[in-house]
């Protein structure tokens, strides 16, 4: 899987959750590019997520939350996942 393609599924994914408005989504791969734990195939994301009901909550409830929706691309193609809630 390419990186356009993982953030093809991780958007459609996220929103079709009706508390998130908007999700921006930024690969960061190339700053661990040379770190001794990077995979070929896995990449680290930047979420920032636009959602009014999960920056309500406390920051564990929306980590899980987000981690439960990309549960299949966590195990397969993401190494770091970085979540801000905007």
């Amino acid at each position: 899987m390419n990186i356009n393609q993982l953030t093809e599924i991780i958007e459609k994914k996220i929103l079709s959750h009706d508390c998130i408005s908007k999700v921006y989504i930024e690969d960061k791969s190339f700053l661990h590019k040379n770190h001794k734990s990077n995979e070929s195939g896995k990449f680290h994301i930047l979420l920032s997520i636009e959602s009014n009901e999960l920056k309500k909550k406390n920051k564990l409830y929306s980590t899980r939350f987000i981690y439960n929706i990309l549960e299949d691309e966590l195990k397969n193609y993401i190494h770091s996942l970085q979540i801000k809630l905007i």
